[in-house]
């Protein structure tokens, strides 16, 4: 017996892991030179028809289209429940500097791995299509789009009623540069943070820059805000328990000697507990207005996007750690973050678990953060991340 209370034996009792893992290599080599076209030429969210395209060409069987560009492909006897497999499709609106080969030169760039999930997610359709009558479960590959951007692929997926019919469990895995090279976070309950988006607009009546004292002017109320917001994690969350707030954009004006009539912040507030992201939320809002109104001006809020906390499936965790070891991996030590995925959305249907696959140490990897303009995993990554799938289908088929 293994330290979670699941045997080895007991953990894959389909048999499954085995097959798929002993047919994976032979996929890698194709699976390489797929992340590599992908890396060159990455597509924002809702935009990802050339991503999909490229990912097509080396599917042995058709994909359903949803969301748009989105695909789910279904390998596996058409009776039995499914497992969702999903890579995310989009890349980010900046500019990469890695100077890799194969690096993009649209704008654009692959800056989370998201390249390295769909090359994985590829060879691991290509695997279980060899052995699909003996699948426990029908793999049913998602191809994700829009994981970085609203209107979420997720949300789209999970919205749809049709398409999560039958299904069991859905996995995913992400690399990550904190988590050590041949190691798998896989941990139970939130692992990445509820996330929302607060949009402040502070008005107020404008004026010339040399008589203040006829104007409102909403600068002053929108600068204090910036300050007092970021002490309010501190004095309104639980200090052991995980939450950030962001403010990641200021706007106000256009000429030196004008006050300006309209003051705009956006901020992120992220929580690992949903009950205090909401808390945080109304602390935002309600500092907002009062702070606007001691200076004259008005305050108004939107949240245009809210994403739940990503929390793992207790009993999926548990399974997945016991197989770890099978596919070469360890576990890594207990890690979660205020990252957000749209993956979260997910756990509305079924049970859903997300595996975080280490990259520090990799060979050839520089240890610089995700969505950094150098981040670049190395191309082992894409086995690893293939083998990690694997790992969390073959958990997901056992229950």
């Amino acid at each position: 017996m293994i330290s979670d209370g699941v045997s080895r034996a007991g953990a894959d009792r389909t048999g499954v892991l085995p097959k798929l893992l002993d047919l994976l290599d032979a996929e890698i080599p194709a699976a390489v030179e797929l992340r590599r076209r992908l890396h060159a030429v990455p597509e924002l969210g809702a935009q990802e028809h050339a991503t999909i395209a490229q990912v097509e060409t080396g599917l042995p069987v058709p994909g359903t289209p949803f969301a748009g560009t989105g695909r789910l492909v279904s390998v596996g006897p058409a009776g039995r429940d499914a497992v969702w497999v999903r890579a995310e499709l989009d890349g980010l609106a900046m500019e990469e500097l890695t100077g890799s080969p194969h690096a993009a030169s649209n704008g654009h760039m692959h800056a989370c791995g998201h390249d390295v999930h769909l090359a994985a997610l590829t060879a691991l359709v290509r695997a279980a299509h060899r052995v699909r009558d003996a699948l426990p479960a029908r793999l049913v590959a998602v191809f994700q789009p829009s994981e970085e951007r609203s209107p979420s692929g997720a949300r789209a997926l999970v919205g749809d009623p049709g398409l999560g019919a039958g299904v069991r469990a859905a996995v995913a895995a992400h690399v990550h540069p904190d988590l050590p090279w041949d190691g798998l976070g896989i941990e139970p309950g939130a692992v990445n943070a509820a996330a929302a988006a607060a949009h402040i607009v502070i008005e107020g009546s404008g004026g010339h820059a040399a008589y203040p004292h006829l104007a409102a002017d909403p600068v002053l109320p929108l600068a204090h805000l910036v300050v007092a917001l970021h002490g309010l994690v501190g004095r309104r969350v639980d200090p052991v328990r995980g939450a950030t707030l962001t403010v990641g954009s200021v706007r106000a004006g256009s000429a030196e000697n004008v006050i300006p009539r309209r003051a705009e912040a956006m901020v992120t507030i992220r929580a690992l507990d949903e009950s205090d992201q909401d808390r945080l939320c109304r602390a935002v809002t309600g500092m907002a207005e009062h702070i606007a109104a001691a200076h004259g001006c008005t305050a108004t809020l939107d949240f245009p996007k809210s994403e739940p906390a990503l929390v793992n499936d207790e009993r999926l965790a548990r399974t997945a750690r016991a197989l770890a070891e099978r596919a070469g991996f360890g576990i890594a030590p207990p890690w979660k973050s205020c990252g957000g995925d749209d993956f979260a959305h997910y756990r509305a249907v079924c049970p859903a678990l997300m595996i975080f696959v280490g990259l520090r140490g990799a060979p050839g990897f520089e240890p610089v953060p995700l969505h950094r303009p150098t981040f670049l995993p190395p191309d082992d990554a894409v086995r690893a991340v293939a083998r990690a799938l694997a790992v969390g289908y073959a958990a997901a088929a056992t229950g």
